[in-house]
């Protein structure tokens, strides 16, 4: 059976008339930059992500940009984060100026490890960037009190959630954990639109009137202009389409999650036989996951990932190069070896497909493949 690593096309078959009729909608209204649709979606994603406020912006790499600036990150800075995430989060933070300063992840759960945090953060770090990789929180709380130990005091935590709406730590949503959280709508997500955007949610007044000016050319009001700002603003057709989607998130989430699950059954003790290493995820404790991703880990990785490709089944790896070894990089003077867990999760990960659309045969057959790589039945 061939299996799609993902296939967009189904979710757009089920809501196609909701969909056409909400962006008919916004077509009729005119009303294209910041419209009436954009307010909704900000005050139903904030809540959503148990918060005041929600600013929608053009994109999740926007999002980060926008967020550690309205956090108090400056050119010359230092930002503590991941190595091993989209290049979006390292980027984000060298176009401020500021310096990506990487720890190590956790082998588990491919989160930032609190413990790196605590003897990685430099003197002079402004603000902490963890991500919620894969669909699960980190361990923002520990992660928090391991830089303020290290530095001696307390730094701002701008999460990269863009991988992690409706995730939950402790039952505290994802967006919620740090000074400010950042979404991504990019068409993949769980919560996906028909192009680019993004959202930064906040309880902080002050960082949410920030972005909203800093968003807008750095507009005031009246052509008052503080700051430079860009023009990073939510188009009110994205937004209509995502309310679309919003209201069947936690659907959604929770159908990943028991598509999670039946992985789980299918691949138990695959491999075992075969003295391999193959690893199935593991959701911390605390944690509620929401499945972006269904990652597994093998060192044989590449031959795996071939013998699927080989039987029509599609897998995909996040992330073959840690950020610290990407070129752009080099001058950072990070070397190989400098963050041994993210560099051996990007020898290892694939991702298997896992989106609430797929059926459990397509599970099996995938599953069955994965079986017959390692010669068994």
């Amino acid at each position: 059976m061939t299996v799609p690593f993902l296939d967009l096309t189904r979710q757009y078959a089920a809501l196609r008339e909701e969909i056409d009729r909400a962006v008919g909608r916004a077509l009729e209204s005119q009303r294209f930059i910041l419209g009436p649709e954009v307010d909704q979606l900000e005050g139903e994603l904030a809540t959503l992500c148990g918060v005041r406020h929600g600013i929608g912006v053009a994109s999740g790499t926007d999002a980060l940009i926008l967020a550690l600036e309205a956090a108090g990150v400056r050119p010359g800075d230092a930002v503590v984060t991941s190595p091993f995430s989209f290049f979006a989060t390292a980027s984000s933070i060298a176009r401020l100026g500021a310096r990506p300063c990487f720890v190590d992840i956790e082998e588990t759960t491919f989160n930032m490890d609190p413990e790196a945090v605590a003897a990685g953060t430099p003197r002079d770090a402004r603000a902490i960037l963890p991500v919620h990789i894969f669909g699960q929180c980190s361990a923002v709380e520990r992660i928090r009190e391991a830089a303020r130990l290290s530095v001696g005091t307390e730094l701002p935590i701008v999460e990269d959630a863009a991988q992690a709406i409706g995730a939950t730590r402790h039952g505290r949503p994802a967006g919620s954990l740090g000074a400010a959280g950042c979404l991504s709508f990019y068409p993949t997500k769980n919560l996906g639109g028909a192009g680019d955007g993004g959202m930064v949610v906040t309880d902080d007044e002050a960082i949410a009137r920030r972005v909203r000016s800093l968003r807008a050319h750095g507009d005031a009001g009246r052509y008052d202009h503080r700051d430079l700002g860009m023009n990073s603003r939510l188009d009110t057709i994205q937004a209509a389409i995502l309310l679309v989607k919003a209201k069947r998130l936690r659907e959604w989430n929770e159908t990943r999650r028991v598509r999670a699950a039946t992985y789980d059954r299918l691949l138990a003790g695959a491999g075992a036989g075969a003295g391999t290493d193959l690893r199935l995820p593991v959701t911390a404790a605390g944690n509620q996951h929401t499945y972006h991703q269904y990652v597994i880990r093998s060192r044989r990785r590449d031959e795996l990932a071939r013998h699927l490709r080989d039987r029509g089944i599609g897998s995909a790896v996040y992330y073959p190069i840690p950020l610290h070894r990407q070129a752009c990089f080099a001058s950072l003077g990070y070397r190989e070896g400098a963050f041994p867990r993210a560099e051996a999760a990007c020898r290892e990960v694939l991702a298997l497909p896992l989106y609430p659309e797929i059926t459990e045969a397509e599970q099996e057959s995938v599953a069955g493949a994965i079986r017959e790589f390692f010669g068994e039945s």
